[in-house]
């Protein structure tokens, strides 16, 4: 990878969510917890919450990846609240389409994954980028059987 490719990949904008990642850390009695790993990378992402009526009421999520996972979960971490099971799983698929079958950027609210767009071009970042997203769904899994 060319120095070029480097700072397109990790550019400021990616640099500064994965700075600010909303809803770090764990939550108080959550109804659901999963942790991904990524063997590739190593990365890991572990998401806590509580639902009700539906939807993520309480968030929490301890997040050790590259800046390319940070950001992606900083993106989740800003419209997390809220969220039903549709709305993540749309989510999911929208970003992982993007990456890897040049699909368009997701649609609102998670329009500002469009900043991961360069990454399309380095699939061994890819499973980096989903661990957030795959970890919520499997907490949601546990929550709602729980």
């Amino acid at each position: 990878m060319s120095d070029a490719d480097m700072m397109q990949l990790y550019s400021k904008r990616i640099l500064a969510l994965a700075a600010d990642i909303p809803h770090l850390g764990t939550i108080e009695s959550p109804q659901g917890s999963a942790k991904r790993r990524s063997p590739q990378c190593g990365s890991t992402v572990t998401a806590h919450l509580r639902m009700e009526n539906g939807r993520i009421s309480d968030f929490g999520q301890e997040v050790r990846a590259c800046a390319l996972g940070q950001a992606s979960a900083a993106v989740l971490g800003q419209n997390v609240l809220g969220a039903s099971r549709d709305d993540i799983e749309r989510g999911t698929r929208e970003l992982t389409a993007m990456l890897k079958e040049n699909g368009p950027v997701p649609a609102a609210p998670w329009d500002g994954l469009e900043v991961l767009i360069p990454a399309r071009d380095y699939p061994n970042r890819h499973a980096s980028i989903l661990l957030a997203w795959q970890a919520t769904l499997e907490a949601m899994d546990q929550a709602e059987s729980g």
